[in-house]
């Protein structure tokens, strides 16, 4: 498709100066377990309340070690403005029980490794490959496999269908950006009910499939 790098140049620019989504932030530390235990804890929720159930238990534990030390109440007590707090509270332990004592206490860095742990699923194991290893992954979240159907780039019913039809027309350049870029598009202008297409920067490359209303 000719008009993908425009769209994605378009919003590059757009959205330059809007705040960077938590998971992303993270891995600015350069610590794959932050990043990895960030996008647990994003699950399901609103940005706002992933950074601040990151901050709250990164300032107490930020290791595998530290995290099996501390007590399953005490651990939910830190993450509970995640939402889902006491499933994720068990999933963070049993995953940093794992990395711990197979992969001597370092995240794994490859795709079957990561997906061999119970409770991190395709899109939390592409956002480790990507944003903390660097590698090419394209991590689909709700919003990067609502709106490619919305453009009409791809046709699919669910995140992993979308991110192997992405793979097949998206370059592998721009797969390291596509999440933060379309996680900002998708929470301020391509919203999931009545978009505001009045203002999209991208309109006239939109097919608009499925939206009913708009602003």
């Amino acid at each position: 498709m000719k008009n993908i790098g425009i769209v994605i140049n378009i919003l590059e620019n757009y959205f330059k100066e809007y705040k960077t989504p938590t998971v992303r932030a993270t891995s600015k530390d350069n610590n794959p377990f932050k990043t990895l235990i960030s996008c647990l804890l994003s699950l399901r929720t609103q940005d706002k309340n992933t950074e601040k159930a990151s901050k709250s238990l990164f300032a107490v534990a930020d290791t595998p070690e530290k995290i099996l030390r501390l007590r399953q109440k005490k651990l939910e007590e830190l993450i509970y403005s995640s939402g889902y707090y006491k499933n994720k509270a068990k999933t963070i332990k049993h995953v940093s029980e794992v990395i711990l004592k197979k992969y001597d206490g370092k995240v794994p860095s490859t795709e079957q490794e990561l997906l061999s742990i119970k409770g991190i699923g395709r899109k939390t194991a592409n956002i480790v490959l990507a944003f903390a290893y660097n590698k090419p992954a394209l991590p689909i979240d709700t919003h990067c496999h609502r709106i490619p159907n919305r453009l009409g780039w791809v046709k699919t019913k669910t995140p992993e269908q979308t991110e192997f039809e992405l793979k097949k027309i998206l370059p592998e350049k721009y797969w390291m950006e596509f999440n933060t870029l379309f996680i900002k598009f998708g929470k301020n202008i391509c919203l999931p009910i009545s978009p505001y297409c009045s203002k999209c920067p991208i309109s006239f490359y939109c097919k608009k499939i499925g939206v009913e209303k708009s602003r």
